[in-house]
């Protein structure tokens, strides 16, 4: 199966859990024999990615040519080429030409025509009804088509014989009507594009607006790909999920890895976010939620038919090496680590309360909070207030090497998040031999028997657990002994197997 997978997040470019659940899923799809293309909102430049064709919007002008800076005044108000700005006029021929150079023949001379106008002919195995042209079907020809109906689809104005006015435009180009609207579109996808690869993080300084560019330039370029289903990956992906399926007609699954409730809370939500997530899971063929916890709020909040969610769980590569860690803070201390984005979502208040109590029974700990996020101030004034600044460390967002370090250092991993859809992270952590304590609230807390569970507000009980595991040997070896048994069954291959068929029921579905 040919998939086009739409996502914020992908390696080298992480924010969080996302792009991690976006690398272990399609490598496994690759293993699986699936074929994967992956339009990230940045410029990702050659060679980012080996087992998936990784699309940025620096790849733009590889479809639809590239193009000069005019004033977009004179572009909208050109009627003809002859009309537009010289430098836009030849960019657009040029790219026509060199775009579809394997779908199209261009003789002169009169050759092939009787009025002696050059003809544009489209490789083909049948005659059009259009004297001298005929139109093909080959890959090259269906791009330089589905160009041309795309841009109608948009209100520009198209003649009824595309390939004859092209092969005037080549000779004259004031008899050329559409181009003016075309290099408007084209140049509008090449703003949005550059406005996309200028973001120096994840997220670029208008959410909202990157969301928009970015389905944008996936509404232009999916008609071009060669592909049977859309995977779209949370709300940001939503809208370029939807102008693909609008342009491509194939059936779209949209995965939801959190919804606005697990990251605001029922008293804050965004309403913008919240409507597109569910538009995209209304609109979508299947919804792929990443626990049944996800599923029960999309029904609920959302009014999604549960009849069409699909729960597909992450996973690790258990077979996967990971570099070891030489040493710790201290000779005789224990670590305790969280792990995350320091916000509302993953309970960071409730780690350091808990912390402060756990210190009341166990003196030699040193508790690491390794992340960033808007709670971070707060979470570093809080311990000092309670008197333990001195014991808890703050390192900053790790990745990389330094994230597998400070698993295989902590000698307790604790994941006390408010609202966690799935928490894999709590796979990483069991994956390196870290007994885990883990969110009652968390989607991962259905899969996982050899961790311990807390509700997240419980700071005594979090504290108790915490503290057996350090005082307690045979309760840390059993936890780190029985855990990675578990991951056998929670790996990135059974994910994918889950997720292709929620394909199949979502083709099943378009079909109908």
């Amino acid at each position: 199966m040919r998939i086009l997978m739409l996502g914020w997040e992908f390696p080298p470019f992480m924010a969080g859990g996302l792009g991690t659940a976006c690398f272990g899923l399609t490598r496994a799809l690759k293993r699986a024999g699936h074929e994967v293309t992956f339009i990230l909102p940045k410029a990702v430049g050659r060679g980012a990615a080996e087992h998936v064709d990784l699309i940025g919007p620096d790849s733009v002008r590889s479809f639809v040519g590239d193009a000069p800076p005019d004033s977009p005044r004179e572009v909208a108000q050109a009627r003809t080429l002859q009309d537009m700005p010289k430098a836009r006029r030849e960019i657009l021929l040029k790219t026509i030409e060199e775009q579809f150079a394997d779908a199209i023949e261009i003789t002169q001379d009169g050759e092939g025509d009787p009025e002696g106008v050059p003809v544009i002919r489209v490789t083909a195995g049948f005659d059009s009804p259009y004297g001298g042209i005929a139109v093909g079907s080959g890959k090259a020809a269906e791009r330089l088509t589905t160009l041309i109906r795309v841009l109608r689809s948009k209100g520009i104005d198209m003649p009824t014989d595309p390939a004859h006015e092209i092969a005037s435009a080549l000779d004259d180009p004031a008899s050329f009507p559409m181009a003016a609207g075309a290099a408007h579109e084209l140049s509008g996808l090449l703003d949005a594009a550059d406005d996309l690869c200028r973001n120096d993080g994840p997220y670029g300084q208008d959410l909202f607006g990157d969301a928009e560019r970015y389905a944008r330039i996936v509404g232009a370029i999916a008609p071009m790909l060669d592909f049977d289903l859309i995977h779209a990956h949370d709300w940001l992906a939503y809208p370029a999920g939807m102008a693909a399926r609008a342009v491509t007609g194939k059936p779209l699954v949209c995965q939801v890895h959190a919804t606005e409730f697990d990251r605001s809370g029922d008293g804050g939500i965004n309403q913008y976010v919240y409507d597109i997530e569910r538009a995209g899971t209304h609109n979508a063929d299947r919804v792929v939620a990443v626990s049944r916890l996800t599923k029960e709020i999309l029904i609920h909040r959302y009014g999604v038919d549960g009849g069409k969610i699909d729960v597909v769980y992450n996973g690790v590569d258990a077979e996967e090496a990971q570099p070891r860690m030489g040493g710790k803070i201290e000779k005789d201390d224990k670590i305790v680590l969280f792990l995350g984005r320091i916000t509302l979502q993953k309970g960071p208040e409730y780690f350091i309360r808990a912390a402060a109590r756990v210190l009341e029974k166990v003196d030699n700990v040193k508790f690491v909070v390794a992340g960033s996020g808007d709670m971070a101030v707060r979470m570093i004034e809080e311990a000092a207030s309670l008197g333990i600044g001195h014991k808890v460390l703050f390192t900053g967002f790790l990745r990389g090497k330094d994230v597998d370090d400070v698993y295989r250092m902590a000698d307790c991993y604790v994941m006390p998040s408010v609202s966690e859809p799935f928490g894999i992270v709590a796979l990483e952590a069991i994956q390196r031999d870290t007994p885990t304590i883990i969110s009652k609230q968390s989607g991962v807390s259905e899969v996982l028997s050899h961790a311990l569970k807390v509700d997240f507000w419980d700071i005594n009980d979090m504290a108790d657990k915490i503290a057996a595991v350090l005082r307690f040997p045979p309760l840390s070896q059993t936890l780190r002994e029985h855990g990675p048994m578990e991951l056998r069954r929670l790996t990135w291959a059974d994910s994918a197997r889950k997720a292709v068929a929620s394909y199949g029921r979502a083709i099943a579905s378009n079909a109908d």
